[in-house]
């Protein structure tokens, strides 16, 4: 079959923040393709429908607690699944987000920072990629195979104004997402892989307030983020997937170390 080579049937999938806008969307779709998916999270309550939704369309899907920032409780999910699978072929670290304390209205000095809120927008856009790349990546050492997914940004390529904390962390999860590849291929040979997705600008819940004035029209924000958008469009949340399913399937069996832009090419444009 033609499309064998872009399988991810079968493949056990643990997806953190799954349950979240992006983490959902590529949670339905991994089990959409014949993935075992288990989705990681605090509140079994916000995944309870999701859950559902997969095994109504005929996919597979679990949940456990979980917290990314958990060594404990990480180590656990690692048993449980193993213990249910056998096997982890594949990590999406998704959790992760922004706080109102890290980010700055577009008049406030960068010296009214909330220092708490930074400190945990850093540590868990960071530290929850890094710990379960730790817990999971260790079985994937074992296993002599395996692939992790971090979500980088466009933040982390250019300055982005406004949200310093955030911008800090992912720049750092594109460097952990090289220095993890590589030191996985060296210790563990070719069949463990560590990529990165860059998505551009989607609109979800989280980000809709800054970007979509409440009549509808785009914010002044918005505005300069279609302008230097070559394809002058906001990204489908949907238009990641592909890239994901990608990253995890044979098709990138020579590709690690890789942060891929997903973003209309904005990454690419001056602006000019």
């Amino acid at each position: 079959d033609m499309n064998e080579l872009f399988s991810i049937k079968d493949k056990v999938v643990a997806i953190t923040g799954g349950y979240g806008v992006l983490g959902s969307n590529v949670a339905e779709y991994m089990a959409s393709q014949g993935a075992k998916v288990v989705i990681l999270g605090r509140s079994e309550e916000k995944a309870k429908d999701y859950i559902e939704k997969i095994k109504a369309a005929g996919g597979e899907a679990i949940f456990l607690v979980s917290d990314v920032l958990d060594m404990e409780l990480l180590e656990k999910n690692k048993t449980d699944i193993l213990n249910k699978y056998g096997k982890i072929d594949a990590l999406i670290n998704v959790a992760g987000g922004n706080l109102p304390g890290a980010t700055l209205k577009p008049d406030q000095p960068f010296f009214d920072i909330d220092i708490n809120d930074w400190n945990k927008v850093v540590d868990l856009n960071l530290n929850g990629a890094v710990y379960p790349s730790l817990v999971f990546g260790s079985a994937m050492a074992q296993q002599k195979s395996g692939n992790i997914i971090n979500i980088s940004s466009m933040t982390a390529i250019n300055a982005i104004t406004r949200v310093p904390g955030y911008s800090v962390a992912k720049a750092a999860i594109s460097n952990f997402t090289m220095w993890l590849a590589t030191e996985m291929a060296h210790k563990y040979g070719d069949g463990i892989r560590v990529n990165a997705i860059a998505p551009g600008f989607f609109i979800g819940n989280q980000n809709r307030a800054i970007l979509i004035n409440p009549d509808g029209t785009l914010t002044e924000r918005s505005q300069k983020i279609i302008a230097k958008t070559p394809m002058g469009r906001f990204g489908d949340i949907d238009e990641l997937n592909g890239t994901v399913q990608f990253l995890c399937s044979n098709a990138a069996s020579f590709i690690t170390g890789a942060i891929i832009p997903v973003d209309g090419g904005f990454s690419a444009f001056s602006g000019v």
